[in-house]
């Protein structure tokens, strides 16, 4: 994804990538929609930027270790009345190597040589190391 603009965000009360995964399922089920959904106070300035191809990067117990492609940005009014921007998002969620990242409020952009590879297909059916392991080598360099 190098040279693309992306967002970075915190995947709250995420536990592992499985568990990102299940939550945003049964979201997409229970208000009946195709795509993901993050809604948010902030508009991005960068919006075609981003929809040039950017992802929106989790950060999951404080290591970046998946990617979503951005489809667009929907305006929701919310019951209050306030405007949000809705991150739609490409219901296929993308592992990637694993990145540390401190905590942060609300989402980031994200320059695209600063955003981990995906993890390659063929890793997919390999045993998961223990994340206190697979974050040591990630912060070697060697994930």
């Amino acid at each position: 994804m190098q040279g693309k603009l992306h967002l970075i965000k915190l995947s709250v009360g995420t536990e592992d990538l499985s568990g990102l995964e299940q939550w945003q399922k049964g979201q997409r089920l229970l208000h009946g929609r195709e795509h993901g959904l993050h809604i948010t106070r902030m508009w991005p300035k960068r919006e075609s930027e981003l929809l040039s191809g950017g992802s929106i990067y989790w950060v999951i117990k404080g290591a970046i270790q998946a990617r979503q492609r951005l489809v667009r940005f929907d305006e929701i009014i919310g019951d209050d009345g306030i405007r949000r921007c809705g991150f739609v998002l490409d219901p296929e969620i993308i592992a990637t190597t694993m990145a540390t990242r401190r905590p942060f409020q609300g989402w980031r952009y994200l320059a695209g040589n600063e955003a981990p590879k995906d993890m390659p297909k063929s890793r997919a059916s390999e045993p998961d190391l223990p994340d206190d392991m697979e974050q040591h080598l990630a912060d070697l360099g060697l994930l």
